[in-house]
């Protein structure tokens, strides 16, 4: 890391380790969504991490933002992963909005006076993002859009939505993306979700029942949808990928700790060449997946043309490496790995769904396969 990068990682940490660590595991089990220290977290730019500065944001690059949410992950992988998908609707409406869209809406997501909500799953299209079926019928000077989105992040809470909506013909060049307002008249939203992990944040589905959106909340022009939420979801697997690998780090310094003071037989535990061994492997593991990572974030910022594939791998790997370093800290706390108090599950909970939401790693296998047989 360079100092300035040092200096952004140092603080990060001393925000997770002061407002997020401590209270991590009553927020997962009374499922409560801590608004107020997302708006903490704000008032040091983390809610606009790679949005522009002239819009209000922190205008940092990806190998910036990647320290950061490694380092948030670190106290709480579910308050991070949720702001690294706020912050990927900020960025995207930054970087694809006209100047009028920025105004209205990504100062105020910088700010946290408004939460955002990423809608492009559904029941019926997860990982066929382009099958979606959602629909956004022109009419005057709004569209119409009907369907149902599933799996959102913040839904209910969140007052913007970015949507992803059919206005085309079949298939990935009849997508378009809209910003949604909670207030508007037709939306609704499921009941939360009772989930394995992330339960610090709301999960709910996102329903459109006829919902009049002005034409002037639709990003850039018909027809550009799926790539914009293609280009997002390259950041956003960063961002996950890294929400994973700092959870992990936090859990095997735990376990390293939890090592050193253990006796067992007459001696320390961390006394064991099998005990360390097993950590030997799991510091590679963390080691190989940072170096990865970064890697894939220093492509995107360059614009590389192996960018993707990049993204792709730091994503499936990282997040595999991360919740098997997870898995085996929990195995060597025994049976206090366990209890909830000593923190170990909740993090083994939170980072499983990592190798299934933005794009799950047999996806990220596939890109990678793809694009390896498409060349001559």
């Amino acid at each position: 890391m360079t100092g300035e990068q040092e200096d952004i990682y140092r603080t990060v940490l001393d925000f997770a380790a002061e407002y997020l660590a401590p209270n991590a595991v009553d927020w997962d089990l009374d499922r409560y969504f801590p608004v107020d220290i997302l708006r903490k977290a704000a008032d040091l730019g983390m809610a606009g991490v790679t949005v522009s500065e002239e819009s209000g944001g922190s205008g940092l690059s990806r190998t910036d933002a990647i320290l950061v949410f490694e380092a948030l992950a670190g106290g709480c992988p579910s308050i991070a992963a949720y702001l690294s998908i706020h912050n990927m609707v900020a960025t995207v409406i930054d970087t694809e909005g006209d100047q009028a869209q920025r105004d209205r809406w990504v100062g105020r997501l910088c700010r946290t006076d408004d939460l955002a909500s990423y809608c492009l799953t559904e029941p019926g299209a997860g990982s066929d993002a382009a099958a979606l079926r959602t629909r956004a019928v022109r009419d005057g000077d709004a569209y119409v859009l009907t369907g149902t989105k599933q799996f959102i992040s913040g839904a209910g809470t969140s007052q913007v939505y970015l949507v992803m909506a059919r206005t085309g013909e079949p298939g990935p060049r009849g997508i378009s993306a809209f910003v949604v307002e909670k207030d508007m008249e037709g939306l609704s939203f499921g009941p939360e979700e009772r989930k394995m992990g992330w339960r610090a944040q709301p999960t709910r589905q996102v329903v459109l029942d006829g919902v009049r959106v002005p034409v002037r909340n639709r990003l850039a022009t018909e027809g550009t949808g799926f790539r914009i939420a293609m280009n997002a979801l390259n950041g956003g697997r960063l961002s996950i990928a890294a929400c994973s690998l700092g959870g992990a780090r936090s859990a095997f310094e735990r376990t390293v700790r939890y090592l050193r003071d253990r006796v067992a037989f007459g001696r320390r535990l961390m006394d064991q060449s099998t005990i360390q061994f097993q950590l030997a492997d799991m510091a590679t593991e963390l080691a190989a997946a940072q170096a990865l990572l970064q890697r894939a974030a220093v492509a995107l910022d360059e614009g590389a043309a192996n960018a993707v594939d990049l993204c792709a791998m730091a994503k499936r790997y990282c997040t595999d490496a991360a919740f098997s370093v997870a898995n085996q800290a929990l195995q060597l706390h025994g049976g206090y790995g366990y209890l909830s108090d000593y923190g170990l599950e909740k993090i083994v909970r939170d980072l499983r769904v990592h190798q299934i939401l933005e794009g799950t790693n047999e996806i990220m296998r596939l890109i990678i396969g793809r694009n390896l047989a498409s060349q001559p």
